[in-house]
């Protein structure tokens, strides 16, 4: 099969496009021939991009761990998914991904594609949909009418975030440069913040929750804008407990992890047209190294592994 590939560990400039051994399948798995994969760009810098499961060295690796596609076999003990199935899931981290035309992957993480988006659409939706329902509603159990500030409403997971917490009834303030305002307000955003212009904790106050999707001088200005008793969400780098404890606050860092259930969920969502998926960019397989070393886009950037024609089973 055709993959991307690293054979050390590195940036973008050392993937490479190459031909790979079909993997091999593990008791509890489905190899789904993949037809979309999303890419994370800090995925290159992620410990588990280049480490098994068990702690032993994985090179060479393959990146990407967002997907869709149809299912080409499963082991004998499988059972609720098929060949033939259309799928989408979010992978294990410790074991090679998406970004090659087969994956191996545990069967129970695979959830029905939307019926209603295209094979490019749904591989834009497991990491970040997912990261977004586990921050609002696992972490910070976001309630109808409290307010939430979303750092980076326009990026991967700010886009499912406002979006989820607009169909909560939450107030939603976020932050995004000027040419994405009128975006973001029609997925939900009640305010929006231009980070280039002002400072969000000039304007926002009174947060019940944080979501911080930027790290470093953000989430440490986020502290003020909380009301008592309100969370710091992070998913890029940890959040003081001992700090949240002094000002009368909660906080959370926590890794996003593959979930049918929610999946599911999203999925509803975005058949009844409440959760629309944001695609900024598609490109094909081979130009991995440019999808990672682009610059902003709304959304995710897909990689299309295969024509869709080719995803009828």
């Amino acid at each position: 099969m055709k993959a991307i590939r690293m054979h050390s560990r590195g940036g973008p400039e050392l993937l490479a496009y190459e031909d790979a051994p079909k993997p091999a399948l593990q008791p509890g798995d489905a190899l789904v021939r993949v037809i979309a994969t999303s890419i994370t760009k800090t995925e290159l810098t992620w410990d588990e991009t280049y480490i098994d499961c068990d702690g032993r060295p994985r090179i060479p690796t393959i990146p990407g761990h967002e997907f869709s596609g149809v299912v080409d076999a499963v082991t004998p003990d499988v059972a609720g998914v098929k060949a033939g199935d259309a799928v989408y899931a979010l992978s294990s981290f410790c074991r090679n991904g998406s970004a090659a035309e087969y994956i191996a992957i545990r069967s129970a993480d695979l959830a029905p594609k939307p019926r209603t988006v295209s094979f490019e659409q749904a591989a834009a939706v497991p990491l970040a949909g997912l990261t977004a329902w586990q921050a609002l509603f696992d972490h910070a159990q976001l309630q109808k009418g409290q307010r939430v500030l979303i750092h980076g409403g326009a990026g991967g997971v700010g886009t499912y975030a406002v979006q989820l917490a607009s169909w909560k009834d939450a107030e939603v303030i976020t932050t995004a440069s000027a040419e994405n305002h009128d975006f973001l307000r029609e997925l939900g955003a009640s305010e929006v913040i231009d980070y280039t212009r002002e400072r969000f904790e000039e304007t926002a106050e009174d947060v019940d929750v944080v979501l911080d999707t930027i790290g470093g001088e953000t989430q440490q200005r986020s502290w003020g804008i909380l009301r008592r008793g309100g969370i710091l969400i992070s998913i890029v780098s940890p959040v003081s407990a001992e700090k949240a404890a002094s000002l009368g606050l909660r906080s959370a860092f926590f890794i996003v992890e593959p979930k049918r259930s929610q999946l599911i969920e999203l999925g509803r969502l975005i058949d009844a047209g409440t959760l629309r998926v944001i695609v900024g960019a598609a490109l094909p397989l081979e130009k991995a190294r440019e999808a990672f070393v682009a610059g902003h886009v709304r959304g995710k950037i897909v990689l299309q592994v295969a024509a869709t024609e080719s995803a009828k089973a």
